[in-house]
């Protein structure tokens, strides 16, 4: 689906409000199964098209969905940057994963599609926000108890670790790995927001239980591709 920033208001590139605002609608079905006849389709009818640039941000300022305007490396923007950073790292991974046959490339669609909640909810800061923004946004539970389940699941068909492993395990598990390191990431820009009551704690939970589930996946790549995942030893000093 085509998803732009209708007027150039929000001016965020990412497109997350504006992705909320039309698919609610989908979200019980998740975005993969997102009908022909449910997508935006071309009209005669259509008197002008939104161009992707705005100039709205030429000065260095953009605006949050709450219409308020702040720098662009405002701690808002950070968090929402480094999510969508997320979102492309883990759609990068998804085509190697989808490649190999994995069937939970179907898991990292939907979380491609909850990121753009998270990033919904990161560009409503509670300060300014009404009622109506906040209830537009809400970041609920469910995802995080979801990726629960998924990691519990994994778990139980991994072999237990019994040593450090560094990144590997062929170029899936390897993609994967870097997902949950900008995944990380991200946790560490929410959690300021979190503290100082600008989002909601879930938006942090669900971000701290996504790298615990790449981590699950990376693992479980290299297991299925039956490819060796490397193991920490610590270098000795030459003598």
């Amino acid at each position: 689906m085509a998803m732009w920033v209708v007027g150039g208001r929000f001016g965020l590139r990412g497109c997350f409000v504006t992705y909320r605002l039309l698919c609610s609608r989908f979200q019980s079905r998740g975005c993969q199964d997102v009908e022909d006849k449910d997508r935006i389709q071309p009209s005669s009818k259509t008197h002008k098209i939104p161009k992707i640039y705005t100039k709205t941000g030429d000065k260095g300022f953009s605006s949050t969905f709450t219409g308020e305007r702040r720098p662009k490396d405002d701690q808002v923007f950070e968090a929402l940057g480094t999510t969508d950073e997320l979102s492309s790292a883990i759609g990068f991974a998804m085509e190697l994963v989808t490649e190999k046959g994995h069937a939970f490339a179907e898991e990292l669609q939907k979380i491609q599609c909850t990121l753009q909640d998270v990033g919904a909810a990161l560009a409503t800061p509670q300060s300014s926000a009404r009622e109506a923004h906040l209830k537009h946004t809400a970041f609920e539970a469910g995802p995080i108890l979801e990726l629960e389940q998924w990691i519990d699941s994994y778990s139980r068909q991994l072999p237990p670790l019994t040593a450090f492993i560094l990144p590997s395990g062929g170029k899936s598990s390897s993609a994967l790995h870097f997902c949950r390191a900008v995944c990380r990431r991200a946790e560490r820009r929410v959690v300021p927001l979190v503290q100082m009551g600008e989002t909601d704690a879930n938006v942090a939970k669900f971000l701290n239980r996504l790298s615990d589930y790449l981590f699950m996946v990376a693992r479980y790549a290299a297991m299925k591709e039956g490819n060796q995942e490397k193991i920490y030893k610590k270098n000795e000093p030459s003598e």
